[in-house]
């Protein structure tokens, strides 16, 4: 944490070439908000109550996706350039000394490493301004940075000003900056309305330091990639990929095997323990967090998962918001929905669903099952095709099953119902009142056999 440091991040424009209603620091990349890598990034170098986030367009979607973080806000309720964005934050930023840096909510591939490079620079040169800029083979678009030789940043010129000779230059400004905090509030208001745009640039902060005699540098940075901004969905893809082989490299060099990691999806806040296998198209989402020796199969997707040591996942299953024991075995093919606890050595096997269910220590579900809404005690058997009626139309109702218990196959439980311990349903039964312990409940009518009655049928349909 570097003291007296206040990060202003600026994420309140609507971002019209995404071509979407929704605000663009809103759009994900792996598996975070745009506004949220960036927020991460400046809350390793300050504490919460020194970053504040200037919104505007959809601020309250903002500042619900932020809400956790203990950031602070301040409002621009019409952009009017970067500058004005940074004059929104006067009253919203803890005080006014200290360092000032300046970042953007659509800049998310940005490092910490990088940030505290960039602090460094400026305080080891004694700027009063220190501005990140990079070489591109193509700078059309960018605003050129102007340097001498001892990397002092004599003007930024954007495309539209420059001369021939100006356009030639390759170094570009990234917009991103260090501040000595008093003298940019000394002279932000000093910056003057664009006459093309009728807006307020930051970069206009250049000119007027250069000409009250500061000291403005600029830092080459090597990675034109990092300080990418995202303005289009083909971007946005383009970095979401860059944040998958980041991540897939990050969990293959602490001892997770990934088959094809090319084709997998790993959220950032994913955390995987050492020698778990992940099999090609698995998709491991959200706060995930797998403990070691885990198998998850080709094509399963876990989102929000709890999932202990040595449990296997069968490919093509999809859990969400579950919490999974030791040595506990999934699918293929299973789902759960949210608010699951399958507990050790359990098993839920192909086609069986569960919602809001507790499953036992050591119970089994086989096959082609739907439990919602249940509690199923140990080492209990569910057979194939049984099925928990849990709503009535209105309201959702409890299954509870006891320890032992066996459920036949093709069983259909009416809840509220209970099963105790031991008892043993016959298969095909629909049960709608309490099953006592150690007993054998029978719901279905006796077989009955009609002799000829199929020919007799035959017969009278051919005439």
């Amino acid at each position: 944490m570097k003291p007296n440091l206040t990060v202003v991040i600026l994420a309140a424009g609507l971002g019209t070439r995404m071509k979407s209603r929704k605000a663009k620091v809103l759009h994900e990349a792996g598996g975070l908000t745009l506004v949220e890598h960036v927020v991460n990034s400046a809350l390793a170098l300050t504490s919460p109550d020194r970053v504040v986030v200037v919104v505007g367009h959809q601020a309250e979607r903002v500042q619900e996706v932020l809400t956790t973080a203990g950031v602070r806000f301040a409002i621009q309720p019409e952009q009017k350039g970067t500058g004005h964005a940074l004059e929104v934050c006067r009253t919203a930023v803890p005080d006014h000394d200290g360092r000032l840096v300046v970042l953007y909510g659509d800049c998310p591939l940005l490092s910490v490493g990088t940030l505290e490079k960039l602090l460094a620079d400026h305080e080891a040169s004694q700027a009063a301004a220190t501005v990140i800029t990079t070489e591109l083979e193509d700078p059309t678009g960018y605003g050129r940075a102007v340097v001498d030789s001892d990397r002092s940043l004599k003007a930024i010129v954007e495309e539209k000003a420059a001369t021939a000779d100006q356009k030639k230059i390759r170094e570009i400004n990234s917009g991103i900056y260090s501040f000595e905090a008093p003298l940019v509030w000394k002279h932000l208001s000093e910056i003057k309305p664009n006459p093309a745009s009728n807006e307020y640039y930051l970069t206009d902060i250049v000119d007027l330091f250069n000409q009250s005699g500061y000291k403005v540098r600029a830092l080459l940075h090597s990675d034109a990639d990092e300080l990418l901004g995202i303005n289009t969905k083909l971007e946005l893809a383009l970095v979401d990929n860059i944040f998958r082989e980041r991540k897939s490299r990050e969990l293959m060099l602490a001892g997770v095997t990934i088959r094809r990691p090319e084709t997998v999806l790993i959220d950032s806040k994913v955390q995987v323990g050492v020698d778990s296998i992940i099999e090609p198209f698995a998709q491991l989402l959200g706060s995930t967090i797998l403990g070691e020796e885990c198998v998850i199969g080709a094509g399963s997707i876990l989102k929000n998962c709890q999932v202990a040591e040595r449990v296997e996942i069968s490919p093509y299953t999809v859990a969400q918001d579950s919490r999974i024991d030791r040595g506990a075995t999934i699918g293929p093919f299973a789902r759960l929905r949210p608010g699951n606890h399958v507990e050790e050595n359990a098993h839920v096997g192909n086609f069986v669903e569960l919602k809001k269910t507790r499953l036992g220590a050591g119970a089994k579900a086989g096959h082609l099952a739907y439990l919602g809404d249940s509690e199923i005690g140990e080492g209990s058997n569910i057979g194939a095709g049984t099925i928990f009626c849990n709503y009535d139309g209105s309201k959702k109702h409890t299954t509870k099953i006891g320890e032992g218990a066996f459920v036949g196959s093709n069983s259909t439980l009416v809840a509220p119902v209970e099963v105790g311990p031991g008892a043993y349903i016959a298969a095909g039964s629909v049960i709608t009142h309490k099953v006592p312990e150690d007993a054998l409940a029978i719901g279905r009518e006796r077989q009955a056999i009609k002799e000829g009655w199929a020919r007799k049928r035959r017969e009278m349909r051919s005439k």
